[in-house]
């Protein structure tokens, strides 16, 4: 039987709030003092939000949007920060598991849906960069997002 909104909900909550002890404890290179309190600002709004939703938000596919933007810096992240955070959702017997979003979508040769089209386009560039995907690899994802993008328009024609 699949979990329903509010069972999901605390479960994010929870999460979240390991996040915001996670940056309490570690402040992640390069960034400042201001720059982690933005970060707990904004968690601690998801947290809100998942808890209290209001009425056309509380559905499972609204929430799997904030849980994305949740773990979106932790997936992709690394740093005591982020060892931490994995840690702690672990001993706390959370149902989230790190993946590696990328090679997945690479190995299914497949863009499926809208949060997948939006992790590749926001960690292409950076990823590239910093030598974590090859350069045919982003040949390979360049197609797949014009692949999505098309079939995306014509949806919605």
């Amino acid at each position: 039987m699949a979990i329903q909104y509010d069972e999901q909900a605390i479960l994010l909550a929870r999460a979240i709030d390991i996040a915001v002890n996670s940056l309490s404890k570690f402040l992640p290179k390069d960034w400042s003092e201001s720059h982690r309190q933005q970060f707990k600002k904004v968690y601690l709004e998801w947290k809100e939000d998942a808890l209290k939703p209001s009425a056309k938000f509380k559905n499972i596919a609204s929430l799997n949007y904030t849980k994305n933007a949740v773990f979106t810096y932790f997936q992709e992240g690394f740093g005591e920060e982020v060892n931490y955070f994995w840690s702690e959702i672990k001993k706390a017997n959370l149902p989230y598991r790190r993946e590696n979003k990328m090679a997945k979508i690479l190995k299914s040769g497949k863009i499926k849906n809208q949060i997948q089209y939006d992790f590749v386009i926001d960690v292409i560039v950076p990823y590239q960069q910093e030598e974590l995907i090859t350069e045919e690899d982003v040949i390979i994802l360049n197609e797949l997002i014009k692949e999505f993008e098309t079939r995306a328009s014509k949806r919605s024609k």
